[in-house]
């Protein structure tokens, strides 16, 4: 591992996990933290680019870093093998590169992570490495992202520092369909991505390019942008996904189910949930199905809350919610993606009903 050049040895430490009586729990008694106009607040927004081998992944971060938007990066590289070579591409573009070498993150590496990213902050505070705005980790490409996740939302004293923006899945338009029908990893990524790119697109025809996007959107519902010669509008790449939430969801319910396993649908509620009942439906699912509930996201309309509960769950653990100032737009619905694997959404719709109709019997009379 090597920050700015100089040798620094990670040390390993246990990460805690949310609690199932109050999964959403800060530290203190209030389940939220301080109202927010946007997600973030002051924290380094961290954005993670994955995609299977050979997806175009280092150009494009390449080509992000060359414009205004991309200045202040950090660089956080995981790479399967003995030697660094993405690294080496990227650190011309970037003063603050780290590599994470012979390993991947969904392994023993979680822990690295967590420590340099830590070490990241104390070296800039410090002067030893330039200041910088934001994160941008790429993972290796036989990565499965969800511990990657999974590290942000367990690790309380690293979200404090940093906030997970987003998830980018990067795709091969020339073989990416061979890989997605091959490589579980490959579909994995697509699955629990907030975003979607397709590279190299001039290698192939028109044909090929939108059986390529079909096959993608078979296994994902985020957006989907095309990168030419690897370069795309930063925005698509760094802006907050929770503001395009609403438009990318439509008006319907919808779902997928996979071959492989994993289905991504989104549950809407048109009334405000008390958030007991909220909690305690997830709960449930997280003691029941917590390893199967690969990612979870949304806005929720709380009763008594001005404006929508964020809210962002991997598995067993929990990011702290937030409440934001104000929506994203009209809609004041409840509504959240749920990325599952063998949990179907009529089986979520109906737990999420009878802890509700439960919670409603309880209350007193008006």
């Amino acid at each position: 591992m090597r920050i700015s050049g100089e040798q620094w040895q990670p040390r390993v430490a246990a990460a805690p996990s949310a609690s199932l009586d109050r999964l959403f729990a800060g530290p203190d008694a209030s389940p939220f933290g301080r109202r927010q106009r946007r997600v973030r607040g002051a924290r380094v927004p961290v954005t993670v680019v994955t995609g299977f081998l050979g997806a175009g992944k280092t150009t494009l971060i390449r080509a992000l870093l060359a414009t205004p938007e991309g200045a202040g990066t950090a660089v956080v590289v995981n790479e399967f093998g003995e030697i660094g070579i993405d690294d080496a591409l990227l650190r011309a573009s970037s003063d603050a590169t780290v590599l994470l070498g012979n390993g991947c993150l969904c392994c023993v590496a979680r822990s690295d992570l967590q420590e340099t990213l830590r070490a990241l902050v104390a070296e800039r505070a410090r002067g030893a490495v330039p200041n910088f705005r934001r994160v941008l980790i790429e993972t290796s490409g036989l990565a499965d992202p969800g511990p990657v996740l999974q590290t942000f939302a367990s690790d309380r004293a690293l979200g404090g520092e940093f906030h997970l923006q987003s998830l980018i899945a990067v795709v091969d338009a020339a073989t990416g369909a061979g890989t997605l029908a091959r490589h579980p990893e490959a579909r994995q990524q697509i699955a629990l991505a907030d975003r979607i790119v397709l590279t190299k697109t001039d290698l192939v025809d028109e044909a090929a390019r939108r059986h390529a996007i079909k096959q993608v959107q078979a296994f994902g519902t985020a957006p989907l942008a095309i990168a030419r010669d690897g370069a795309i509008d930063p925005a698509f790449l760094l802006a907050e996904p929770v503001a395009e939430l609403p438009g990318r969801l439509g008006e319907g319910p919808r779902a997928h189910a996979h071959t492989h396993g994993v289905a991504s649908f989104v549950l809407f509620f048109d009334a405000p949930l008390p958030w007991a009942a909220f909690e305690q439906a997830m709960a449930v699912l997280v003691a029941l199905r917590g390893p199967d509930l690969l990612r979870v996201k949304g806005l929720v309309a709380v009763a008594g809350c001005r404006g929508p509960v964020v809210i962002h769950a991997v598995q067993h653990v929990a990011h702290r919610p937030v409440e934001l100032d104000e929506w994203p737009d009209a809609d004041r619905r409840s509504r959240l993606v749920f990325v599952t694997r063998g949990l179907a959404r009529d089986t979520v719709a109906a737990l999420f009903a009878a802890v509700r109709a439960t919670a409603e019997a309880a209350a007193p009379s008006p």
